[in-house]
């Protein structure tokens, strides 16, 4: 559904230069600190940017999407895209004219189990309300291809918990639905997404299936001389601490096999993150 080759795009000293694919029935994260890149590649996804090189979007240049295509994307950013002085009911009535296939049942029935008030003003909703709120309208109607720039940023663990529910319950009732989503707070994507891009500086730094990075990624700790001795061909980056170095690798059995004495941690994506991003040596 997505096809991004070499997108570039520059502003000041950041420079954006991203590949990636996300084909029908995947989810794929989109990871990395702030100020990263992910929001650029989405803008530049959705045609919201001049950019360098091919973006695809259901296999048309983004610009060229008609406005049946465009109803097939449900888009989530940091805010609703709605005033803040409108009331959820005003906003039944703006996406009922908006969208064709727009589901006003499923919309009330989710205001109602996450007690969104439709009589309510935007402005006087707490973070999480809105946050929900931002989500489910892009849900509401009938959305083949999702794209949610940090959903859950700034919520608490029930609300994000609510939200990535609502997530899967959405996808799992349409197997070819698509999403792609972006976050910092990557550990809440490591039960939902398929495969994870991690976006550094604005390039891919790496691409792979979740269930690899859970599985076959850890964490090495080692003293200054255990570092010297250990083989170093799998460690995918490392950094100086007191107590010595701290290594993170691709190929967690092969040092588990032949250094049984080094202490080995799990390699979670919050993991990858931090030692992917920060400074130090292949």
């Amino acid at each position: 559904m997505i096809q991004l080759k070499n997108i570039q795009k520059k502003y000041g000293d950041f420079r954006l230069d991203v590949s990636l694919e996300l084909p029908p029935g995947k989810v794929s994260g989109l990871v990395g600190r702030n100020g990263s890149g992910k929001s650029t590649t989405i803008k530049a996804i959705l045609g919201l940017i001049n950019v360098e090189g091919s973006a695809r979007v259901f296999g048309l240049d983004p610009k060229g999407l008609t406005p049946e295509n465009k109803m097939k994307i449900g888009v989530a950013f940091s805010d609703s895209g709605f005033s803040s002085y409108l009331r959820v009911s005003d906003v039944v009535r703006i996406l009922k004219n908006s969208y064709r296939d727009f589901d006003e049942a499923f919309f009330l029935d989710y205001c109602e189990k996450y007690n969104l008030p439709t009589d309510k003003k935007i402005k006087e909703f707490s973070t999480g309300m809105s946050a929900r709120l931002r989500v489910l309208i892009a849900l509401s109607h009938n959305a083949d291809l999702l794209i949610l720039d940090e959903p859950t940023s700034g919520l608490d663990v029930v609300a994000r918990g609510e939200i990535l529910d609502m997530l899967r319950n959405y996808l799992a009732a349409e197997p070819t639905r698509a999403l792609l989503i972006s976050s910092h707070i990557s550990s809440d994507l490591e039960g939902l997404c398929d495969d994870i891009y991690m976006i550094h500086d604005g390039k891919i730094v790496m691409h792979e299936d979740t269930d690899v990075i859970l599985a076959d990624y850890a964490v090495l700790k080692l003293t200054e001389e255990s570092y010297k001795k250990i083989d170093r061909q799998y460690i995918l980056k490392t950094k100086k601490e007191g107590f010595g170095y701290t290594c993170f690798t691709n190929q967690r059995k092969f040092y588990e096999e032949n250094y049984p004495e080094v202490i080995i941690e799990n390699g979670s994506i919050d993991e990858m993150i931090i030692m992917m991003s920060e400074g130090g040596e292949k």
